[in-house]
């Protein structure tokens, strides 16, 4: 089954909405209004994970800030593994709550941390959508790219600094990754930057840089993406393919799942394909084989959390891979 999904990143959208205006931003217009939340929020509390020992709740939800950072995080009664970090994308699920509710991950004894993208949610720019529009037809690389989806990425050495003052993982311990589209970007460019050890990590339906991403808004608007030196610099810094050998770095590389849905007519499945290609050479040479694994998936369209049974399928699916990683 396919769906169509609304994103800002790029999403399909029908040929009625295409005659009004771009799909992209007519995608931002019919979202939901973005949930406002504090903006000053107190130091994340050194008890923020802990329970009770006579709690009898399975799962515990705390709303909260890490390092600035709006998060939602789902405290299982039983950890015995380091936290997993989460990023939803442009499109739906596109706030943290959204990916909770779609991916919550019981089945693996870990804390689950659902991180706000930047521009995002509590972050939302004055305007909300209508601006978050603005920036894409400005310059949708610099103005909104780089600001959430490497932003996002330059936030996670903070992010597990607070986890740590918190309690909720030790000083030596190495996080899980998750992205979904342009969180799958984010998680990518994190694996390239090596700024905090990450022990396994799962990609979605994932954006694998910006070159990438511009080629799905071009497909979704039907408008050409005009570069600059600027914009051409950021694509290839974040061109994870390209990157394969500092992603792969390492004695023991992170155990990393590609997930691609064959439905996905947003992010197509070439570019999953190509990165795993790329990727693979590094993992046999670290003799790591069995740690990198791409799943293509027949009938998960981009927008799988709108379909229940694709998500469920996709959530044993990831939790497996957490917990034999």
């Amino acid at each position: 089954m396919r769906h169509t999904s609304l994103a800002i990143l790029a999403g399909g959208c029908n040929s009625a909405i295409a005659r009004v205006a771009t799909c992209a931003l007519i995608a931002l217009a019919s979202m939901p209004a973005f949930a406002k939340g504090p903006r000053d929020v107190a130091d994340t509390p050194l008890d923020l994970c802990s329970r009770t020992p006579d709690s009898n709740e399975e799962v515990r939800v705390s709303q909260t800030m890490l390092a600035g950072v709006p998060a939602l995080l789902r405290i299982p009664r039983t950890v015995t593994k380091p936290p997993i970090v989460l990023w939803h994308g442009f499109g739906p699920p596109a706030s943290e709550s959204a990916l909770m509710a779609a991916l919550p991950l019981d089945d693996v004894p870990a804390i689950k941390v659902y991180l706000g993208l930047p521009l995002f949610g509590a972050r939302a720019p004055e305007g909300g959508n209508a601006e978050l529009a603005r920036l894409q037809q400005a310059d949708f690389a610099m103005r909104l790219f780089r600001p959430a989806v490497v932003g996002a990425a330059d936030e996670l050495p903070s992010v597990v600094a607070a986890l740590k003052r918190a309690g909720c993982m030790s000083r030596s311990d190495a996080i899980a990754l998750f992205g979904f589209s342009a969180g799958g970007a984010s998680a990518l460019i994190a694996l390239e930057q090596h700024h905090v050890p990450v022990r396994s990590a799962v990609v979605l339906n994932a954006s694998t840089g910006l070159s990438a991403s511009v080629a799905a808004l071009e497909r979704a608007t039907h408008q050409p993406y005009s570069w600059t030196p600027q914009s051409r610099a950021l694509a290839q810094r974040t061109d994870a393919v390209h990157r394969a050998a500092e992603i792969a770095h390492g004695s023991r590389p992170p155990a990393l799942l590609i997930v691609q849905g064959a439905g996905d007519e947003t992010l197509t499945d070439q570019p999953a394909i190509e990165l795993h290609d790329a990727l693979a050479p590094y993992y046999r040479g670290a003799r790591s084989e069995n740690r990198l694994k791409l799943d293509v998936i027949a009938d998960v369209a981009h927008n799988w959390a709108a379909d229940p049974s694709s998500a469920a399928m996709l959530g044993k699916r990831v939790a497996q891979w957490y917990l034999q990683n």
